[in-house]
């Protein structure tokens, strides 16, 4: 379905950007006919003897069959190599025991093809729950995928994953550690289904730092929190969720200690998210969430995803309609402190809104020239306290309901 959709207005300029190969990692791609025919729709990435590994799931409580075996290897002390195998069109959830035996099928055959260990195999699916996985179309196309390996296939691998994403996912960074040089890239897939409980979306990032397992997992971990579970389209969660690091060793250099490559990789990991809400089914507007002076973090960010996920506001944002009282309404519902007459919102840098009442000379036209704009922020200070967070969504469209509408055909 992806490639039939107009690519979204919000895409990075340029396309996929221009990433530098990771030592010890290569990538293939094959087009398995697994919903649709002569369509790129599985990767195969080999990492060298000697990756770390580490990961976040989804935390939905009807996880796919891949999600529950990734989770189960995650942390396996081993110095093989290892594999990841991703397929487009098929999630392999809600699908009893055959989507475990589809799992096993897949990991048993990548073992047998590339000499790799069973239990350093990680697959991830996605697209379409609910229909049992034609694994054996996948297993018949490994043996041409470890044939074409290659450093420099990560832009196919990141398109091999897409399902209604209308645009590749990639980012990477290069930082400076003990005056060497370390690389991090990373693809993402995601359009819908989006909504924090880890992310909700295939992650894939790459580095070639030497690092041990712990610290990478605090890593990731951390920097999750502040990017993908701080973006939202459609507030629901995805069966299928999983972001893998892999961190090689290649380079040679230790960072187990290093701020610098701790920031870089958050940095990476912000900016494939915010493509994903860039992407977001239907999206015609970036829309950034932040609340301040809330009672606590944990209220700002109920208060933000209150926002954030309300169908009334992304419908007002989507109409350039700078309609406050529907963000008054979102405050009022998330559950979180708030004191009416405390209240203040802007559009952008327009002060709509103070002391629970219109702000004194406010303007609509001025606040309407913000909504016009492909970016639009929403700023909420409930003068309760220190607590603040800030959200990335998009805004609710017509398109979404006929991608939605759509999506099985």
């Amino acid at each position: 379905m992806a490639g039939n959709l107009p690519v979204s207005p919000l895409a990075p300029e340029g396309g996929f950007p221009n990433l530098p190969a990771i030592a010890g990692v290569r990538f293939a791609t094959a087009a398995a006919g697994i919903k649709y025919e002569s369509r790129t729709d599985v990767m195969l990435a080999e990492l060298a003897p000697g990756t770390t590994i580490a990961g976040t799931f989804t935390g939905s409580k009807t996880r796919a069959a891949p999600v529950l075996d990734c989770q189960e290897k995650i942390g396996t002390p081993s110095e093989a190599g290892a594999a990841i195998v991703v397929n487009s069109g098929n999630a392999n959830a809600f699908t009893g025991a055959a989507g475990v035996t589809s799992v096993k099928a897949i990991t048993n055959a990548v073992a047998t093809a590339t000499g790799i260990p069973e239990v350093r195999i990680f697959t991830s699916s996605t697209g379409v729950i609910g229909e049992p996985l034609p694994h054996d179309r996948i297993v018949a196309t490994l043996a041409a995928l470890v044939e074409k390996l290659d450093e420099h296939g990560i832009s196919d691998a990141a398109r091999a994953i897409m399902t209604t994403d209308t645009f590749p996912k990639g980012a990477g960074r290069t930082v400076d550690v003990d005056g060497r040089s370390i690389r991090i890239v990373g693809i993402a897939k995601g359009s819908g289904m989006i909504a924090p409980d880890m992310a909700t979306m295939l992650v894939y990032i790459f580095t070639d730092a030497r690092i041990s397992q712990d610290r990478l997992q605090s890593l990731v971990a951390a920097a999750c929190d502040k990017t993908f579970n701080c973006i939202t389209v459609d507030s629901d969660t995805s069966t299928s969720d999983t972001l893998l690091a892999a961190a090689t060793g290649a380079s040679g250099v230790d960072v187990e200690g290093s701020d610098a490559f701790a920031a870089a990789l958050a940095e990476v990991m912000d900016d494939l998210a915010r493509q994903v809400v860039r992407d977001g089914e239907g999206a015609s507007k970036f829309v950034t969430v932040s609340v301040t002076g809330a009672a606590s973090e944990s209220d700002a960010r109920q208060v933000a995803f209150a926002i954030a996920n309300s169908p009334l506001v992304k419908t007002a944002i989507a109409g350039e309609d700078p309609n406050w009282g529907r963000v008054v309404m979102a405050v009022g519902k998330s559950g979180a402190e708030a004191d009416r007459d405390r209240l203040s919102i802007r559009f952008g840098n327009v002060l709509v809104a103070k002391d629970g009442r219109v702000a004194p000379g406010y303007v609509e036209a001025e606040a309407a020239r913000h909504m016009n704009g492909d970016n639009v922020s929403v700023s909420v200070e409930l003068g309760l306290g220190a607590g603040a967070a800030m959200v990335y969504t998009c805004d609710l469209t017509e398109r979404y309901i006929a991608i939605n509408a759509d999506y099985r055909s």
